[in-house]
């Protein structure tokens, strides 16, 4: 059986499928043949997004801020499996506490109450992505999915989420997990993120102030994410844990990261002023992060390498000419 077969035909709701990784996710699902239906409050948006990739999704128009539109969604559409990539608090300017507490936490606990498994899906009824924030002040490697100690609004509404989700579908007895991401790239970023502020660069010739890039991340390329997803919500057993880390395994200083994105999108290295910007507060610091439970569970890991996906970023963003 090929490896995504069982999608083909399936209905897929994706929630969060306008934004940067809810879009690859969605946009997948649909290059295997699921029927996809993608929600967003902004539809014309999103499927101009959607389309951007070649993908055939219905999207239609719910606010989830909104109790009872959830329930009310899965009553009508049924789906047979849920991918939840709602998120709040990734972007500067989204600081509404209230905001951040319903799309983050609120939210999950009514959808892990409300999702309907579907007798004849094999595999995980609900897929919810988690973040690497989640984490917060802790080191190591994150071995255990739930010693966490979140310092941001993000990560502590997040983390709500996730144990919302654990609580309710061991109750339950419903198949479905966090997946806790870490440094993601590629197409269709936020303009604020690092990608994108280095191809809007590379358009121009001023220096390029940066922090100095010392510290190291677990970067991993969205079309793994978005891949590792789809194989993760196919798995029959039920995730112990209720989460997992999904990442490389891998850390890579900021600077090397930014060093080859110069290199792949012609940026001259004198303009990278690196130790101009002062290190966030927030930056984690850790060891290469646990997978092994990833592993166990698929015999795969994400392996695009950074010079590839940011190779096929910046493809991505001459095919929509933007370079």
């Amino acid at each position: 059986m090929r490896t995504f077969e069982a999608y083909d035909g399936a209905r897929v709701l994706v929630l969060g499928g306008s934004g940067f990784i809810g879009r690859w996710v969605a946009s997948v699902l649909a290059s295997k043949g699921a029927k996809v239906i993608v929600v967003a409050r902004d539809v014309a948006r999103t499927k101009s997004l959607l389309a951007e990739d070649g993908a055939r999704c219905e999207v239609r128009a719910y606010d989830l801020a909104r109790r009872g539109e959830l329930a009310a969604l899965l009553d009508v559409l049924r789906p047979a499996v849920v991918f939840n990539l709602v998120g709040y608090g990734v972007d500067p300017s989204e600081r509404d506490e209230a905001l951040a507490v319903r799309l983050n936490s609120e939210l999950v606990a009514e959808l892990a109450e409300a999702v309907k498994p579907d007798s004849h899906w094999r595999g995980q009824a609900l897929v919810h992505v988690g973040s690497a924030l989640e984490f917060g002040t802790m080191d190591g490697n994150f071995t255990d999915p739930w010693a966490c100690a979140p310092t941001t609004l993000y990560g502590r509404t997040k983390l709500e989420g996730s144990r919302n989700l654990r609580e309710i579908s061991v109750r339950r007895g419903l198949k479905a997990f966090t997946a806790r991401l870490f440094t993601v790239y590629g197409p269709g970023e936020h303009n604020s993120r690092l990608v994108p502020t280095l191809l809007a660069a590379s358009r121009e010739s001023a220096p390029i102030p940066l922090t100095a890039g010392l510290q190291r991340r677990d970067f991993t390329f969205v079309s793994d994410v978005a891949h590792g997803l789809l194989r993760l919500a196919l798995t029959h057993d039920p995730v112990p844990e209720r989460a997992f880390n999904f990442a490389t395994g891998s850390l890579t200083p900021v600077r090397q990261f930014v060093e080859t994105a110069a290199r792949v999108f012609g940026i001259e290295r004198e303009r990278l002023q690196f130790g101009a910007l002062p290190t966030r507060a927030e930056e984690m610091s850790h060891d290469p992060v646990s997978i092994s439970a990833l592993e166990r569970r698929l015999n795969w890991k994400p392996s695009t390498t950074i010079e590839q996906g940011l190779t096929e970023t910046l493809a991505f963003e001459r095919r929509n000419g933007r370079m």
